[in-house]
């Protein structure tokens, strides 16, 4: 009975506004570094804010300057770094316009090392578990999980949308105007001249149809022309059906128009 009360004692979150150093490996060749604040914190993970999403699954090295009694290692040292799992990331939408939109992100810490695995290959993603076992504090990391899955067919729609690739304080670094292979409301086949691995992170607009949407590239194959396709899954909200069902009947107007000029 104690020992279940105690883990319960440890789960409780504390509202500690601590300054934060946030450290995400995107690719084996790109990592960015953003600086925010807590919002919340236990023994088992933390809350804060960044600019941007991050995969659920994704390892990422968190520095706080964390109370000694709520650590599990480094009692001593004066910041705690830990490496932890993405539990979630959900957008916080700013009520002034001006501003950008923040994104929520909730992790579970895992320890003072990342597993082997990660050193190999720093785009997995796991499933965080936690075990109730007596004074341990940890998450504990589960399979890997899958990269994207059909869950829907893509439509073959040509839209139009800006691809942007983001440097550590969110702002666009790479970009390129592109249209679409193939789209769904999950994801999309985009082909591209944009220098960008598998697991990066872009935000994919379509000004016409007034739609922003963080994606995880999951896929890239070079074509022999030298053209990379990039196969992204959307990682914070659905791109709107409306939107593509009004961009299949343009294209299908289009397509009509074509055959009926062609002689």
């Amino acid at each position: 009975m104690e020992q279940t009360k105690e883990f319960l004692q440890q789960r409780t979150r504390l509202r500690l506004k601590l300054p934060i150093q946030v450290v995400c490996r995107e690719t084996p060749d790109y990592q960015w570094t953003e600086k925010s604040s807590l919002i919340d914190v236990s023994h088992f993970g933390a809350g804060f804010t960044l600019t941007r999403p991050i995969d659920v699954g994704r390892l990422i090295k968190i520095t706080i300057p964390l109370p000694h009694q709520m650590r599990c290692f480094d009692h001593s040292e004066p910041m705690y770094s830990v490496w932890s799992v993405v539990r979630h990331a959900t957008p916080m939408p700013s009520p002034d316009r001006s501003k950008p939109s923040l994104f929520r992100i909730g992790v579970g810490f895992v320890g003072k090392e990342p597993p082997l695995s990660y050193a190999l290959d720093p785009t997995i993603r796991y499933e965080p578990l936690l075990v109730n076992v007596p004074r341990t504090t940890l998450w504990m990391l589960g399979r890997h999980l899958p990269a994207e899955q059909r869950r829907e067919p893509r439509l073959n729609i040509p839209l139009e949308v800006l691809l942007e690739a983001l440097d550590g304080s969110g702002r666009a670094v790479l970009w390129e105007h592109v249209v679409t292979e193939t789209i769904s409301s999950l994801g999309a086949c985009i082909p591209t001249n944009l220098d960008v691995g598998v697991g990066r992170i872009l935000r994919v607009t379509s000004a016409k149809n007034w739609v922003s949407i963080y994606a995880a590239i999951r896929s890239r194959i070079v074509a022999a022309d030298g053209l990379a396709r990039l196969g992204v899954e959307f990682i914070d909200g659905r791109w709107p059906l409306q939107s593509l069902e009004a961009a299949r009947q343009s294209h299908q107007r289009e397509t009509s128009s074509e055959s009926i000029l062609r002689p």
